[in-house]
């Protein structure tokens, strides 16, 4: 029976700054990935409810490298389009966040199918971040992006800029046009064109990505303006409705189905109950448009907040999507659910062939490392969760550890580890960095360590329920062991550690392991599940 309402959010976890494009039948929306690779993640539906993660784009090195970068760093703000037979995906890849500065290297990538090999990527400019392309009704292709102004006497978010992009020559011509200042929100960023009957459109973000954000629209009847704002403010916005349960919103972009409907996909944040904290990350939601007699796009229904559920398109459903719960590492290639820190070369540390039917990781550096971590990891997509896992590891010496980790970024994470020492022998620890500026981490039980047996195999799990969580072990998968310490979920959010909320991805969970020493002592992985439970 077809559902009588598509419920917020639409894509559940670290899936932000969406961007949507309908090719036919079929809807595609991409989102940022940040220091995560592969770079950027494509879903795809055909009825705007049930979403398939269809292509990771940026997966090679000759397109992405982000060793070294800060956290929250790498992929911002894909721009994904389609036109002249083939998708174009603009991103941006940022290398500094912190201060004055923010070095950003803007790219565009084309591929004739979704799930393709996209080009290597064409350099654009560096003038700012979130760049977007356009294509217009002549054939025309434009242009935008913001612009970030270091100077100490003005905003960073200086407003959007507009260059005409020729396909043939892979150049932007002429000199960048600032078209758009923004409006008293500030922070304005996330731009993306559209024309419909006599207007051109301009989309973006503003009033920053914590919860003063929201979505804003001006218009022009040319396309490099001038363009005035929307007189009666935000398309969407939860920033004067601090109890609403979808907070955060903003970095939208629209889409016109088939038989006319427009629909808005915008970013939005949970926080859990009683807390600014949003372990879940920036997700992304849905919202029907409609076009105004005077010619604006408002929220169907004539609120700036935005709805927690919406009826459906016009359209055929889908069949629900239904992920696989238990991997027992079977396959020839690692499934796509997972990701990895920074590096383009998985293989360096990871394997599904050297152990058959296990995931072997080779131990690489500390926790935390913004170079080289052993890490594979999947999105926390529920409030409630049950993760396990089964590691057969035998550390030679205190500086190898393997283990499971519910991990937000280097300085947000705890981590349940067996490792060995000359008093303990080898065991099971707790260690954890707590939003800590300095990186510092705290280490629970070091006083009441777990023995556990030399042995093939010992099983992990984490329960987690909203801002608790739990560790616990067993020998045998059957009888479990809770460890007394309840540490603190809330912790891995964007929101905690840092004011403002100045961190952008989102609460994973998955398998870890380390060798400090450099011998790369290796760990075999039985299976990793994850039990969601709302």
């Amino acid at each position: 029976m077809p559902r009588d309402e598509i419920r917020n959010p639409i894509l559940r976890g670290f899936n932000p700054d969406p961007s949507i494009c309908r090719v036919g039948a079929d809807y595609y929306i991409a989102v940022s990935t940040f220091e995560w690779f592969p770079g950027v993640r494509i879903y795809h539906s055909r009825d705007l409810e049930n979403w398939r993660l269809v292509a990771r784009p940026l997966n090679r090195l000759s397109m992405l490298d982000m060793r070294g970068e800060p956290d929250s760093c790498g992929v911002w703000a894909p721009c994904l389009s389609h036109a002249d037979g083939r998708f174009w995906l603009c991103y941006s890849d940022v290398r500094r966040f912190d201060g004055n500065f923010k070095d950003t290297h803007n790219y565009v990538t084309t591929c004739t199918s979704i799930d393709g090999k996209w080009s290597d990527p064409l350099y654009l400019n560096s003038s700012g971040f979130d760049p977007s392309l356009f294509h217009d009704d002549d054939g025309r292709k434009w242009y935008t992006n913001m612009v970030w102004d270091h100077r100490p006497d003005r905003t960073f978010f200086s407003g959007i800029v507009l260059q005409e992009f020729c396909a043939e020559s892979q150049k932007l011509l002429g000199r960048p046009k600032h078209i758009f200042p923004g409006t008293e929100l500030d922070y304005t960023e996330g731009p993306h064109l559209y024309k419909c009957g006599k207007y051109y459109y301009l989309m973006t973000a503003e009033g920053g990505t914590g919860y003063g954000h929201a979505v804003t629209m001006a218009r022009a009847r040319s396309i490099d303006g001038p363009y005035e704002a929307d007189p009666s403010g935000p398309v969407v916005t939860a920033r004067d409705d601090p109890d609403w349960p979808l907070q955060r919103n903003g970095h939208g972009d629209l889409v016109e189905s088939a038989d006319g409907e427009f629909f808005l996909v915008h970013l939005c944040g949970r926080p859990l109950d009683g807390t600014r904290r949003c372990t879940l990350g920036r997700e992304t939601a849905l919202q029907r448009l409609e076009l105004t007699e005077d010619n604006w796009f408002r929220l169907q229904g004539g609120s700036h907040l935005p709805e927690l559920a919406i009826e459906p398109p016009t359209l055929r459903l889908d069949e629900p999507v239904v992920e696989v719960q238990r991997d027992e590492f079977e396959a020839d290639e690692l499934d796509s659910v997972y990701q990895w820190l920074r590096t383009p070369y998985p293989e360096s540390f990871c394997s599904l062939r050297d152990s058959p039917g296990r995931l072997r990781l080779y131990g690489m550096e500390s926790p935390g490392s913004l170079y080289h971590q052993a890490l594979i990891a999947r999105r926390q997509t529920d409030f409630v969760f049950v993760a396990e896992t089964a590691v057969d590891f035998e550390p030679d010496n205190f500086q190898q550890m393997a283990g499971l980790i519910c991990y937000y970024n280097s300085r947000k994470f705890h981590y349940l580890y067996i490792s060995t020492d000359d008093d303990v022998g080898k065991h099971i620890g707790i260690m954890s960095c707590e939003a800590d500026p300095t990186s510092a981490v705290t280490f629970p039980i070091q006083e009441d360590s777990v023995r556990v047996p030399e042995g093939p195999l010992i099983w992990l799990r984490a329960t987690v329920d909203h801002a608790t969580l739990f560790f616990s072990w067993s020998e045998d998968g059957e009888s479990w062991h809770k460890i007394p310490v309840r540490l603190d979920q809330s912790l891995l959010s964007d929101e905690a550690g840092i004011e403002g909320g100045e961190q952008f991805t989102g609460a994973f969970v998955g398998m870890s392991c380390n060798d400090l020493s450099g011998s790369r002592k290796h760990a075999d992985f039985d299976f990793f599940s994850y039990t969601g439970k709302g």
